[in-house]
């Protein structure tokens, strides 16, 4: 299972140089899991960027896996996982959600680099 962090899902749509790097997780969609807060960000980044159409073409294709929704369990997680790893509160989400899913985190955030679960590629 693998998980994809919001910056690498951009990274992936625009193109960029570490996208080659993401597309296995992102295209795998059996396998894919997606926070419902990743949803959010991305849908927000794209749409102040190329509107609301490309903002719904690009959540649409992120839907193609599975969905994990913040539940009371999931919130719970992402606030002590958040506490014990020094993780912002969206970072703390889609990191509890990788690891309640037993799934590889996909990043380019550097504060993700060299934690278990995590494929990490500097941003280029």
């Amino acid at each position: 299972m693998n998980v994809v962090d919001s910056s690498a899902w951009l990274a992936y749509l625009a193109g960029e140089a570490n996208a080659a790097f993401f597309a296995p997780a992102i295209e795998d969609t059996g396998a894919l899991v997606v926070p419902t807060v990743c949803l959010s960000e991305v849908f927000k980044v794209v749409l102040r960027e190329r509107g609301e159409h490309e903002a719904l073409l690009a959540t649409a294709a992120m839907q193609e896996g599975l969905v994990a929704p913040l539940d009371a369990r999931l919130a719970l997680e992402a606030a002590a996982v958040g506490h014990e790893e020094g993780l912002a509160l969206a970072d703390a989400i889609i990191y509890a959600t990788a690891r309640l899913h037993g799934a590889v985190l996909w990043t380019q955030d550097e504060h993700f680099a060299g934690k278990p679960g995590v494929r990490f590629r500097a941003k280029r």
